[in-house]
């Protein structure tokens, strides 16, 4: 379960989606992300399907890795159906004593359902074509114009990137101390749902312990490299736009204007 979360990871492949400039994926992303909250209709939602399917396809980034994604999330998902479908108002379809669907629980659960899932596999399509320094040069850059009003926009930018790079390594130390534990006679797996949280507690202190040692040798392999925050800070590769992130930029204008019409004006 734990491999299955993708959020994170970086999958290396040559593809114009991984050549494209860090801060038009970042943009593209949250415009995306946006649109998504704006769709009232079976019609919308299609819309933007057709879109994440275009852009996973032109990333080469195997759709089935992608959708491994969302099952951690799952049950998070299957609570939100069955939420909104009993929550909500309207033309009684089915009831049970308490317990009523209506029609307009059914469509609001099933918009919601599709909502999360392409907001997490958008959001891994970015993590998945951008690498871990690109993201985080991409960010800062992104934020420099709330320099002047106080934002620290490099420390920022670091600790996004960070905490996005070291969710690999966290669920992959919590593995390796599930298989210590299971390997002494612990039992993660029997038992209801209740009974399988409180058996992952015992994770906790030395998953803890694990992520302050890596804190540690971070912040030490840092100051070791003399590291002095964004201040007078030179880069490798230097970000610049070119005739790909305007393609890009077209494509995803395009996108939001056929989606506004579809939402507002059809």
């Amino acid at each position: 379960m734990l491999r299955d979360i993708t959020l994170g990871q970086y999958f290396p492949a040559e593809s114009p989606i991984h050549r494209l400039d860090a801060r038009t994926k970042i943009a593209g992303t949250f415009l995306y992300l946006i649109s998504l909250f704006l769709v009232r209709s079976f019609g919308g939602f299609l819309i933007a399907l057709l879109f994440l399917a275009l852009c996973i396809k032109v990333s080469k980034v195997p759709l089935s890795f992608m959708l491994k994604g969302l099952k951690p999330v799952f049950v998070i998902i299957l609570f939100t159906f069955i939420l909104n479908m009993f929550m909500t108002q309207g033309t009684v379809l089915w009831s049970w004593g308490f317990l009523h669907i209506t029609k307009e629980g059914v469509y609001s659960a099933f918009f919601m359902v599709v909502r999360l899932a392409l907001l997490i596999v958008g959001s891994s399509l970015l993590t998945l074509s951008t690498k871990p320094i690109s993201l985080t040069d991409g960010i800062e850059r992104l934020m420099q114009p709330f320099q002047r009003f106080g934002l620290p926009a490099h420390e920022l930018a670091m600790m996004m990137s960070i905490a996005l790079r070291f969710i690999p390594t966290l669920l992959e130390e919590t593995d390796k101390i599930m298989k210590a534990q299971m390997a002494r006679g612990a039992d993660f797996e029997s038992g209801n749902l209740l009974q399988r949280a409180k058996s992952l507690i015992p994770l906790l202190v030395p998953l803890f312990i694990s992520a302050f040692r890596i804190a540690a040798d971070l912040a030490m392999a840092m100051e070791a490299r003399c590291y002095r925050g964004g201040d007078n800070r030179t880069r490798l590769h230097r970000m610049a736009f070119r005739r790909g992130d305007a393609v890009a930029a077209a494509t995803l204008t395009i996108y939001l204007l056929i989606l506004l019409l579809q939402t507002y004006i059809i």
